[in-house]
């Protein structure tokens, strides 16, 4: 009687575990650390479906497309979050991605209609320091200056990417020139963000590629205003980060309740002090203190989704070439 009971007991437990849906979703190695926003979201979206919420690290945000690409319709994915504006004409070029049902008044600087990709945060990016007085105001102005910086590589990199973005929207024709400038200015160029910014942590640089956003950490979770995003005058390149359904997905009505979830004042309030982005559906609490501090560029600059697929072989080739030298 004791083997039948504990047979019994193991088949129920077995068959309870194999009813439990498994949502799988492929995001960049940030989101999914002990300090990032994946486990508050992956605990709040459990609770409330019944499901087995799994976040997969897949590199940074261009290596997620890359990895997309790379397994395309046999891959396991339900969801993809993490990719952004700049990508966004190469993954609907994919035909990878399926459309989306979710309602939602986005509070994004932009106007935002978009079937497949559904924004989760966005911010701005510019470079972070502890700066004491004066720094540089512009990419030229950084170019002769002594300081040392690192970024992220555009091949895998959506910050690498949208600093590409930056300098060819506010340079033109001179992108080559300000790269070859700035070239002995970089210390290294990192896979991905985490990376980047854990070099300058460790003083291997004295301004890393980040956000505006980014000294809101050091103020709010450290209690540390020493560190400071520099104001360009030429602006500032502004990113929208988004999630997406996979077409081959098995689980199209968890998918699509994960997207709705994402509006949710559940998951936008854990963006601001665990992504530190500005979330895309400003929670019904708002901001955390702290984020009055934060700079705000006199010009915000984004190439539309289809003028960014244009625009980056060319700056890619301009930044590569300048490296090499």
């Amino acid at each position: 009687m004791r083997h039948l009971a504990i047979a019994t007991g193991l088949f129920i437990a077995t068959s309870v575990a194999a009813e439990t849906p498994v949502l799988q979703v492929y995001t960049y190695d940030s989101f999914n650390t002990e300090w990032g926003p994946g486990p508050a979201v992956e605990a709040a979206f459990e609770a409330e479906c019944g499901c087995d919420l799994q976040f997969i690290a897949a590199g940074d945000g261009a290596a997620l497309l890359s990895r997309l690409r790379l397994e395309g319709a046999r891959g396991e994915a339900d969801v993809v979050l993490g990719l952004d504006t700049s990508l966004i004409a190469q993954a609907r070029d994919t035909g990878l991605f399926a459309p989306h049902q979710v309602q939602a008044e986005f509070d994004l600087p932009i106007a935002w209609e978009d079937p497949l990709f559904l924004p989760f945060d966005w911010g701005y990016f510019a470079f972070v320091g502890q700066v004491d007085g004066p720094a540089p105001t512009s990419f030229a102005a950084l170019a002769a200056s002594d300081a040392k910086i690192v970024i992220q590589d555009p091949r895998s990199s959506t910050p690498g990417l949208g600093l590409l973005m930056w300098v060819k929207l506010a340079y033109g024709d001179q992108a080559a020139e300000i790269w070859a400038d700035l070239a002995d200015n970089i210390v290294t160029v990192t896979p991905g963000w985490s990376e980047a910014y854990g070099l300058f942590l460790e003083g291997e640089a004295d301004l890393v590629l980040s956000y505006t956003t980014s000294p809101a950490y050091h103020l709010i979770a450290e209690d540390d205003a020493s560190k400071r995003a520099l104001p360009f005058d030429e602006g500032h390149y502004m990113q929208v980060e988004v999630a997406a359904k996979l077409a081959a997905t098995d689980q199209p009505e968890l998918a699509e309740r994960f997207l709705t979830f994402i509006t949710s004042d559940t998951f936008q309030s854990v963006i601001p002090t665990t992504n530190w982005m500005y979330p895309a559906v400003v929670p019904s609490e708002g901001l955390p203190a702290g984020f009055e501090t934060l700079i705000q560029p006199a010009k915000a600059l984004l190439a539309p989704p289809d003028q960014a697929a244009a625009l980056r072989d060319v700056a890619l080739e301009e930044w590569r070439r300048a490296l090499s030298r």
